[in-house]
């Protein structure tokens, strides 16, 4: 395991010691709230793992490579984010989801197109935004928002090539 999650796992315990020590009754409120959320949230997560599990022994590593690596250019780039637009992804399975397209052969602008209109586009919550904020609004965010993910894509893969 790599240094950073001990030192993070190590500031969490001391963060859980030190609240326990100044209000235990709210510390131990609190786990519990955590842990209701978190049994409730299992289910939905473990379907989205299985998910995404059974994607990648579905894909032939070459797929990935080939599609998504070096050599997809910036058609791999443009796949990567019609697909994080339209995703509905949470966070926690988005970024392990990342880091196995990444191990897989993809490129590194290709991970960040993904990741960057994932978490910027809303696709999915289009209707919601549009009714709540306006049509036009809504679009010219989202607009905004994936000709953004395309440039912080590509200056990700230039950067860290």
């Amino acid at each position: 395991m790599d240094i950073s999650v001990y030192v993070i796992n190590g500031l969490v315990l001391f963060a859980f010691i030190f609240l326990l020590i100044k209000d235990r009754k709210k510390t131990l409120k609190s786990l519990k709230v955590a842990l209701s959320s978190f049994i409730s949230l299992f289910p939905s997560f473990m379907i989205l793992i299985i998910a995404v599990a059974a994607l990648f022994s579905l894909l032939p590593p070459w797929f990935i490579e080939h599609y998504l690596g070096s050599g997809s250019g910036f058609m791999g780039v443009l796949s990567a984010a019609i697909l994080g637009s339209v995703l509905f992804l949470p966070a926690i399975i988005a970024f392990p989801l990342a880091g196995s397209l990444y191990n897989a052969g993809a490129t590194v602008m290709v991970v960040a197109a993904f990741i960057t209109t994932l978490t910027m586009i809303g696709f999915v919550t289009f209707p919601l935004e549009a009714k709540e904020l306006g049509k036009k609004f809504a679009l010219l965010r989202n607009g905004f928002s994936f000709i953004a993910a395309i440039t912080i894509s590509i200056i990700m893969g230039v950067v860290l090539k």
